[in-house]
């Protein structure tokens, strides 16, 4: 089934920890965090990009824009979680996640995006989020990271299912 298969693949891509076998559990976390950090907030743009691709009153809207509000509460977590093993969150999210976005508006303003293709950008972009999830747990973190990660890992896993239906329902039939 596929809500398992993002978890295979990060399972069959595990990280390799020993270059940080002489880091801090404190400086791995920072870094693991980090990552994390600038990858939600990728998502939360993300997310509020594809909701102003919809009209108003949609319910897709809707749920792109709570998503996006939803990561955004998990950036605030992250961040605070960072600061609590000693280290700064980054400011912002990735190069190439805002040319990704760039992407998704100029495909929109020429009238590309459908609402299928939005979903299938929400659902790959959800199960890239579970996989890195699932990587960073594969690393030695305090157990109050862990606890934060899983939760977080469980609600993107979450999200990609529910994009995942909307995604099928929005298929032709055929």
């Amino acid at each position: 089934m596929a809500n398992g298969s993002a978890w295979a693949r990060a399972d069959q891509a595990r990280v390799d920890c020993v270059p940080f076998a002489d880091v801090s559990v404190d400086d791995l976390a920072v870094h693991v965090l980090s990552e994390l950090l600038e990858t939600a907030r990728d998502s939360e743009y993300g997310f509020r990009t594809c909701a102003r691709e919809m009209p108003s009153a949609s319910s897709l809207r809707q749920s792109f824009n709570r998503r996006a509000s939803q990561y955004h509460e998990a950036c605030d977590e992250l961040a605070r979680m960072i600061r609590r093993h000693g280290g700064s969150p980054p400011e912002c999210g990735t190069a190439g996640a805002a040319i990704h976005r760039g992407w998704v508006r100029a495909k929109g303003a020429v009238g590309a995006n459908s609402e299928l293709s939005l979903l299938e950008e929400c659902e790959r972009g959800e199960e890239a989020a579970v996989a890195l999830y699932r990587e960073a747990m594969q690393r030695r973190l305090p157990p109050d990271v862990r606890d934060l990660l899983e939760r977080q890992a469980a609600s993107a896993q979450q999200s990609h299912d529910q994009f995942q239906v909307l995604r099928d329902e929005a298929r032709p039939r055929g």
